[in-house]
């Protein structure tokens, strides 16, 4: 079949958005011809210089840019960076145009930005067209909101806005109409992309993690019993919920045990503050911004993952543990309640953040006195990852899923 990509974001050895395009590419590639629409200014340096080691017969990449605005890196992530990525996106359905009448592509396939609230103009092209897996329908459950500081209160407010005229804006509209299956990274996102007409929605992951990284993680040394590690990985942001696997651990009050914190961001000196307001400073340790190295060794050297987000769409570092055989503790939200289940690790009900954090403190004592109970949720995980979160196993399933479509669409 000739697959036709969309990848805004699109680069090998990255995490994230660029690990998504990057990956995706390839394991379709093993089964079909491929051409990828993706920006020259953020990775085509690293793109060619990959495929010149690593030669991909079936992987074509076709750059392009607004002609107008040829640095989309400057923004960062930031509102301008939105509007290019939504200009870029009409852009791409002209190149797509003229690309498909020199080669007659079976499918069109938009995968990053993982974003459910902005378009994808090759909709529009007269070929079947998959959406995502999108992302981005999670919400902080209001009762959570009481803990946030005004800034942060206004930044969920403004996430809440963008994304409502995301779901109004009729050309997104079209896109969930218009496309032949859309794949909703989460259960949250599922209802929101049925509710802008999507006819066929089905949930999976946008993330994945590679054979040579899974075979990399089951070599992590079993933990050893004593101290019993908790371990959060992310950045310091305000709905990571941070705060809140702290005051579980306080609540928990495991005396010998310790909880690392790796990562930076803005809420960095206000975690500080409370593990001192807590009384459990001398049993903490925050080591900030680390290499990957370094974060899969502190990985190694802990027991359970704790990573309480109230709105992620995905999260690898909760794939990256259970592909280590660490058992996790999250809260039944978002993407982690998709990836982890009672076999895996404990997904806490998140009704209101004293519930949630007596919740989480009764299964932090629960693993930390049980080292079977950690072996056993460890094993589960490792096999879960090999079977459903493997960018192998994400490439097979969207051949099987390409070829049924065209299958239908032939007959």
């Amino acid at each position: 079949m000739k697959v036709l990509l969309s990848t805004y974001s699109c680069e090998p050895g990255k995490g994230s958005e660029r690990g998504v395009g990057w990956n995706v590419a390839c394991e379709v590639a093993k089964h079909h011809k491929v051409w990828v629409l993706t920006r020259p200014d953020e990775s085509r340096e690293a793109i060619e210089a990959e495929l010149a080691k690593n030669p991909i017969s079936n992987l074509h990449f076709v750059y392009f840019t607004l002609p107008f605005w040829k640095d989309s890196l400057r923004w960062g992530q930031s509102g301008a960076m939105q509007i290019h990525y939504y200009l870029w996106q009409i852009q791409a359905y002209f190149v797509a145009k003229q690309l498909h009448r020199e080669i007659g592509f079976d499918i069109a396939h938009h995968v990053t930005f993982v974003k459910y609230s902005s378009p994808s103009f090759l909709t529009l092209l007269p070929i079947p067209f998959i959406w995502g897996a999108v992302g981005g329908g999670e919400t902080t459950p209001p009762a959570f909101w009481k803990d946030f500081s005004l800034k942060n209160r206004i930044y969920e407010t403004l996430r809440l806005l963008a994304r409502g005229i995301g779901e109004v804006d009729p050309f997104t509209r079209m896109t969930a109409r218009r496309s032949t299956i859309a794949f909703a990274a989460t259960e949250d996102t599922a209802l929101r992309v049925q509710a802008m007409g999507a006819p066929h929605v089905k949930i999976s992951s946008a993330i994945a993690l590679s054979q040579q990284e899974i075979d990399q993680l089951a070599h992590c040394p079993t933990p050893s019993t004593s101290p019993v590690r908790f371990i959060s990985i992310a950045r310091l942001l305000h709905w990571k919920g941070f705060h809140l696997g702290l005051r579980a651990f306080a609540q928990a009050n495991l005396q010998d045990a310790e909880y690392w914190v790796v990562g930076d961001g803005s809420e960095a000196q206000r975690l500080a503050s409370l593990a001192k307001e807590l009384n459990i400073a001398h049993q903490v340790k925050f080591w900030g911004l680390l290499e990957r190295d370094q974060v899969l060794s502190k990985l190694g050297q802990s027991s359970v993952l704790v990573h309480p987000s109230l709105h992620d769409s995905g999260a690898g570092v909760c794939l990256e543990a259970m592909a280590a055989g660490r058992p996790i503790i999250c809260l039944d939200l978002g993407g982690p309640a998709q990836q982890v289940t009672e076999e895996t690790g404990f997904k806490i009900p998140a009704h209101s953040p004293e519930q949630a954090i007596a919740t989480m403190a009764q299964a932090m004592v629960q693993l930390a006195q049980n080292q079977d109970l950690r072996v056993q949720m460890g094993k589960a995980g490792q096999q879960r990852v090999q079977q459903y979160y493997s960018w192998a196993a994400k490439g097979e399933e969207l051949s099987y899923i390409y070829q049924s479509i065209t299958n239908k669409t032939a007959h």
